[in-house]
């Protein structure tokens, strides 16, 4: 079989969950099939500015096509166009527009899933947000597997996405909570469709001292890693600890509380999209070999994720494969549903669950290791690539099979 990718990002040094998620993918469609991604000349998601250069390049071994986009996001213009979207009667037609404005709108991509659409047995787009996925999959429609990665967000409800999530011939869905709401948002129970998560591998020897030592971090300390963005709830996150620390090191505001924290650091690994604050409890460490991450978080006391838009949170996972506990923000129903289905972490809505969480996690050593262990058997149990792999291929093959 032939299998084309389309997704907006692809990049060894791009961090984004849809587009590692889809690397990751694509590793393991090569195992039995031929596979070419096609995207954009992108990097940055905020302004989609061509960085890479056109035409077709080898990544990990697979032909990449990449395809300029013909313009920049705008985004004070595009934001206005959001919030007015968001709060006000509107035409298709403006949604349409909004789509062409947030970007990447690549047309020569267009161009070439229509011209070689006969050349593939199948496409697998991820995501349903961009221009790549909105207006490349309706030209290839009968051969179209969807990775929606849909979370509960404003546009989701837009009108131009419910003929959308009724084009795929099948589904991939992360995880159960965002099956559940495709379904309940779009009634496409019938389209064929599969859970599929994503394979962990299990770390059997991380190495937490050779990060320590190699990054100079010594005690407790609280880890990030992904994108550094007030989209990704880090702001939030940033404020919560600042908050936090003040209160224990008796430092306003707020009053004084039982126990200082003097210590405890927040480790920040990925590429920041805004300002971090200077100050010596919070390191910033940019973006690190995957090694690094892996042992960074086998030393790390617990993972913050605040995100509250989630499709699967790949880093969750891979905290619980190397045993460390985690808090999540309880905001995001995927998060708040990995969490009670393997009582690996704790989750939080505001400052004062935020504090209790980490208190009892600090506080009580004990539970925080239980946690730990509890979030690698969920991985062990749940996100195995044999697993992964089976339902993957029997996706491909239904739609194959439908076109015969």
């Amino acid at each position: 079989m032939r299998i084309a990718v389309v997704i907006q990002r692809y990049g060894a040094e791009i961090t984004g969950g849809s587009e590692a998620h889809c690397m990751a993918m694509v590793g393991r469609l090569a195992r039995f099939a031929e596979v070419e991604v096609m995207t954009t000349c992108a990097k940055d998601y905020v302004s989609w500015r061509n960085e890479y250069a056109e035409g077709t390049e080898m990544v990990k071994g697979i032909p990449v096509h990449r395809f300029k986009t013909d313009r920049e996001r705008q985004a004070r213009k595009f934001d206005s166009l959001s919030q007015q979207l968001y709060t006000n009667p509107h035409s298709y037609f403006d949604e349409v527009e909004w789509m062409v404005q947030q970007g990447p709108y690549a047309p020569g991509m267009f161009e070439y899933i229509k011209a070689h659409a006969a050349d593939y047995d199948a496409f697998l787009f991820y995501t349903y947000l961009y221009p790549t996925t909105f207006f490349g999959m309706q030209y290839v429609p009968q051969k179209t597997i969807l990775v929606s990665t849909a979370h509960n967000e404003p546009p989701l409800y837009f009108d131009i996405f419910r003929m959308l999530f009724h084009l795929p011939k099948a589904f991939l869905y992360l995880t159960e909570e965002e099956k559940e709401l495709v379904h309940r948002t779009f009634r496409n129970q019938y389209i064929p469709h599969e859970t599929l998560g994503t394979g962990i591998e299990v770390v059997t020897t991380p190495a937490p001292d050779a990060f320590r030592q190699k990054y100079g971090i010594d005690g407790d300390f609280l880890i990030y890693a992904g994108r550094i963005d007030e989209g990704k709830g880090c702001g939030q996150m940033i404020e919560f600890f600042s908050q936090y620390k003040a209160r224990r090191n008796k430092i306003p505001p707020g009053p004084p509380l039982k126990k200082g924290r003097k210590d405890l650091t927040l480790v920040l690994m990925g590429k920041a999209a805004m300002k971090i604050p200077n100050r010596p409890d919070i390191r910033m460490l940019g973006f690190v070999p995957d090694e690094d991450k892996i042992n960074g978080m086998s030393a790390a006391t617990v993972l913050l994720m605040p995100s509250q838009m989630e499709s699967l949170s790949i880093v969750t996972l891979e905290a619980w494969s190397v045993g460390t506990p985690v808090m999540v923000n309880g905001g995001c129903a995927v998060l708040r549903g990995h969490c009670l289905r393997s009582n690996g972490g704790l989750y939080y809505t505001d400052y004062d669950e935020f504090e209790a969480g980490l208190d009892l996690l600090l506080e009580n050593r004990e539970l925080a290791a239980a946690l730990g262990q509890n979030g690698k058997k969920y991985i062990q149990q749940n996100y195995q690539w044999d697993v992964i792999d089976q339902k993957l291929l029997k996706i491909v093959e239904i739609v194959v099979t439908i076109q015969e």
